[in-house]
């Protein structure tokens, strides 16, 4: 039996995968599929499917991946990526995913960020709701035949390790307090740690950022946490930042500020052939520019059509309406960055194997595919794409079991941080870790994080945790995609490595490795 933490895009297709294998498996997971982070994702995902007539293709696609990331990425992995990217579109088409079409029946696709191609196919800007609608269905079919068990309410507490290896893990029910441990490998599908910035990230307040702790203080090896994407265009809304998906200017919303009176699209301006749709960390560092000299950036999107606030952004258009009370047809609208993804994260190889045996890791908790900066629709792709890799690789393991046992109830180790500490980490992560950043600035903030005093577990692996980003980002000194430092800003080939932090013996360890080279170009 086989364990998934995480019921999103990842965890519901790595069930399927191995459902489809005829193997069992248990879905473990805070809150229902239907609750997942993934619900949230708008834009699309990205395929080089060339529907449009552009001349794309998967080549091209695993370039401008590799180019996005500055190419800190494995590019056996992107490869792989970029490369099934269609057959794993048209399974979505299969499951039932109501993608915007073409007259004549084929896919439709938009523009996204750092791609010369239209290569995004879409669902309006609910694709992500429409994707897990879809796996969801799927999976439920194979809980009725009982490959799949459902475990929600239920959180990870540690992993369970024997010589080395991971045998299961330990779960606490919410409902009840009580805890099992599940015997078999673990896939972690927890999604980014969302939580370690309270109310500045446009991730779900349920990704409290516990479970990545728990693993990093249990020996697993992470990589590049100082690669922080900020979406250029969010807004904020109580506990959390409200995203305005870069579909918006793939269909022609125009970044622009206020210079003497007048609207001055900057991005156009400074950037003639890509302009708005330039990597999100290009648009997100020049609107920090901007505004610190001209006041706050604003978005227009008056100049689109009705065909397409009807057929393509309707869902977008209703929630800027119902939160701000403004009709983005009709009014341009304040939009800032806000933390929105997390290119770093649980160290795999390209076929999602952890530093640990028996441990794999896929979607936004996993440190793949995205280098130093994602592109808009890789997320999506990644995560359905990871979750079947992880599959696949744990499916292999021999001789596994599924028994489950009630174990003490007092485990310390995977508690809740309280959200007054929790809200401290994240001002000191936030002040380190920002759009542009300083070696004094990461510093300091690593003074104040070393000072603030812990009382139990769960707040101690969160330090260590929020310490080890800080280590990463300081000891990075260049600048690369997300990750800006003013004192250093030129990209260096010495740094063309994967950052990894381990905890051993009580401290954070930051080591440089090699990327791997690619195979059969």
């Amino acid at each position: 039996m086989i364990n998934i933490i995480g019921a999103g895009l990842a965890g519901l297709s790595a069930a399927m995968t191995l459902a489809e294998k005829g193997m069992n498996c248990r879905l473990i997971s805070a809150q229902p599929s239907e609750r997942a982070q993934s619900v949230l994702a708008e834009g699309g995902i990205n395929a080089a499917l060339d529907t449009m007539g552009e001349g794309d293709d998967i080549n091209l696609h695993f370039e401008e991946t590799m180019k996005g990331g500055v190419m800190l990425a494995d590019p056996n992995a992107v490869a792989a990526l970029t490369g099934n990217a269609p057959a794993v579109v048209e399974k979505l088409c299969r499951l039932g995913v109501p993608f915007n079409r073409n007259a004549d029946g084929s896919l439709m696709l938009r523009s996204f960020g750092g791609q010369k191609k239209k290569r995004t196919a879409f669902a309006k800007s609910s694709t992500g709701k429409m994707i897990m609608t879809a796996l969801t269905d799927e999976v439920r079919k194979y809980e009725n035949t009982g490959l799949v068990e459902r475990f929600p309410h239920h959180t990870l507490v540690r992993l369970l390790i024997i010589d080395g290896s991971v045998s299961g893990v330990r779960i606490r029910d919410s409902y009840t307090g009580k805890m099992y441990d599940l015997a078999g490998p673990v896939i972690a599908a927890f999604g980014g740690p969302a939580g370690l910035f309270p109310s500045m990230t446009t991730g779900t307040v349920t990704n409290s950022g516990t479970a990545a702790s728990v693993l990093f203080g249990q020996g697993v090896r992470f990589a590049n946490l100082e690669m922080i994407q900020y979406h250029p265009t969010t807004m904020e809304i109580p506990g959390k930042r409200c995203l305005v998906s870069e579909a918006a200017r793939g269909e022609g919303g125009r970044l622009f500020v206020r210079k003497d009176g007048f609207p001055w699209y900057f991005m156009e301006e400074k950037y003639p052939e890509l302009g708005n749709l330039m990597p999100r960390d290009v648009v997100s560092r020049e609107m920090y520019y901007v505004k610190s000299e001209y006041g706050d950036v604003f978005l227009d999107m008056t100049g689109i059509s009705d065909d397409v606030w009807k057929n393509k952004l309707s869902d977008l258009r209703d929630e800027i309406m119902h939160y701000f009370s403004l009709d983005p047809k009709t009014d341009p609208i304040p939009v800032e960055p806000g933390i929105h993804y997390f290119m770093g994260g649980i160290y795999t190889d390209e076929h999602h194997r952890t530093n640990i045996p028996g441990l794999y890791a896929a979607g936004e908790c996993a440190c793949q595919y995205h280098g130093a900066n994602r592109l808009g629709g890789n997320s999506m792709l990644g995560a359905v794409f990871g979750g079947m890799t992880a599959a696949e690789s744990a499916s292999r393991l021999p001789g596994l079991t599924d028994e489950i046992m009630e174990t003490d109830p007092d485990d310390p180790v995977g508690g809740e941080v309280p959200a007054e500490f929790a809200k401290q980490v994240g001002k000191i992560l936030s002040d380190g870790l920002g759009i542009v950043r300083s070696g004094d600035g990461i510093k300091k903030a690593a003074d104040r994080l070393r000072v603030l005093k812990c009382s139990d577990a769960p707040e101690k692996l969160r330090k260590e945790f929020a310490h080890a980003m800080l280590l990463s980002a300081l000891g990075r000194m260049e600048s690369r995609g997300a990750h800006f430092r003013e004192d250093c800003p030129d990209t260096t080939e010495i740094f063309s490595k994967t950052t990894v932090a381990e905890y051993i013996e009580g401290t954070v360890r930051i080591t440089f490795e090699d990327i791997p080279e690619r195979r059969n170009k």
